[in-house]
């Protein structure tokens, strides 16, 4: 049987709750949703760490950050990492990658927002091992991305909206140019801030955040919500013409390396230990499998193993109880999360230390979905901790 082509689109600060599949009532996700009634959808799925770096390097490696050596923010993945690239270039794959790169070396004192950034170099030593290469490193430029790469040495910038122009022309270049098999990464910034830029022609709306918006946020969050929902439209409307011209046959993953807190307890962004900045969408659809809802413990640090499975003509099937949740350091930027922690959650639990190993936060994620109610000092649940406790350290490695 000849070995299969393989898609990754990887979008950034999508949650898991935020679409149609999932019961958002409020989410236009037509795309998304046609896609996970064909697919395995991982409605338990996680990132390993709800930062973009930190997540990306470990999306790549299938090692977790700092093992595979991001430890910081502007940490850039070691030049010498292996990545999932390298192992399926071997495999005989024309191996791609499309979009929003975030892990070269970056200048500190430049801004994060704007040309700096969006306009930098990444060298092809510094590109993962993919054998084709056109994107930027940052810049968080929604619209008129600036890109570069294999065919284009010098920064081009692209008129249209971001998640359209990479789709687009990560699609033209697998039809026409990709010879077979294919692995591509498709990498999009949208539905990242800043919120309020313009989503290709997608109106803002009134989004009334959920319950577990505090009013003390609410105002803000709605006001965020309505650009955040007008992304996710306009995004999984250029994810939906990129999987349409795609080869039937084609392995198709759709994921995010985090979510957004968007008010929930009081807190906005990404780093923190809960649901909303924690779980990630994954859906999986492979020619051949039955469309499934799985409520396994997965993680995105599995797509790498995944990814070599179906190379090789295998399903992926390994399977376990927990998977494990941390940020490696303080990100100092406006609402981020306040330290470093580790933890692991499992369909039903989760447990959060601090870095020091002291308790933080546990949840019992079947009775609070939403976590209302930290128990960590509940003496109802000490046994479910310490069972928690030594998967913790098991997945630090102590």
């Amino acid at each position: 049987m000849a070995a299969p082509n393989i898609l990754w689109i990887v979008t950034t600060q999508w949650r898991a709750a935020s679409t149609g599949y999932a019961g958002d009532r409020q989410a236009r996700t037509p795309c998304l949703d046609a896609l996970a009634a064909q697919a395995v959808n991982y409605a338990q799925a996680v990132t390993p760490h709800p930062f973009g770096p930190f997540a990306r390097a470990a999306l790549l490696t299938g090692v977790s950050s700092p093992r595979n050596g991001v430890s910081d923010y502007f940490d850039p993945l070691p030049a010498s990492a292996r990545t999932v690239a390298h192992d399926l270039n071997a495999r005989g794959y024309t191996t791609a990658f499309f979009g929003k790169w975030h892990l070269a070396p970056r200048d500190r004192s430049a801004p994060l927002v704007g040309e700096v950034h969006a306009r930098q170099q990444v060298p092809p030593e510094r590109r993962g091992g993919f054998a084709f290469w056109e994107g930027f490193e940052g810049g968080f430029l929604l619209n008129d991305p600036w890109l570069h790469g294999t065919r284009l040495p010098e920064a081009v910038q692209v008129r249209g909206y971001q998640s359209d122009v990479v789709c687009e022309r990560a699609g033209a270049w697998l039809r026409e140019e990709a010879g077979a098999p294919w692995f591509a990464v498709v990498s999009l910034e949208p539905p990242h801030p800043p919120y309020a830029a313009p989503a290709a022609g997608v109106a803002q709306r009134l989004i009334v955040p959920p319950e577990s918006v505090p009013v003390s946020a609410r105002e803000r969050a709605a006001r965020e919500l309505s650009g955040y929902y007008a992304h996710l439209e306009a995004t999984d409307r250029a994810i939906g013409r990129l999987i349409a011209t795609m080869p039937a046959e084609t392995i198709v993953v759709v994921t995010s390396v985090h979510g957004d807190m968007h008010g929930a307890h009081g807190l906005f962004r990404k780093g923190w230990p809960h649901e909303e900045s924690v779980r990630v969408p994954l859906l999986v659809r492979r020619p051949g499998e039955a469309s499934r809802r799985s409520v396994d413990a997965v993680s995105l640090l599995d797509l790498p193993a995944m990814a070599r499975a179906w190379s090789e003509g295998r399903a992926w099937t390994e399977r376990r109880d927990a998977a494990a949740i941390s940020m490696p350091s303080v990100v100092a930027l406006p609402d981020q999360c306040d330290r470093a922690w580790r933890g692991v959650r499992t369909p039903a639990r989760k447990l959060v230390l601090n870095a020091d190993g002291s308790p933080w936060l546990c949840f019992d994620l079947e009775r609070d979905p939403h976590e209302h109610c930290n128990v960590i000092d509940d003496p109802a649940y000490a046994a479910d901790r310490e069972r928690l406790r030594t998967l913790v350290e098991v997945a630090a490695g102590r």
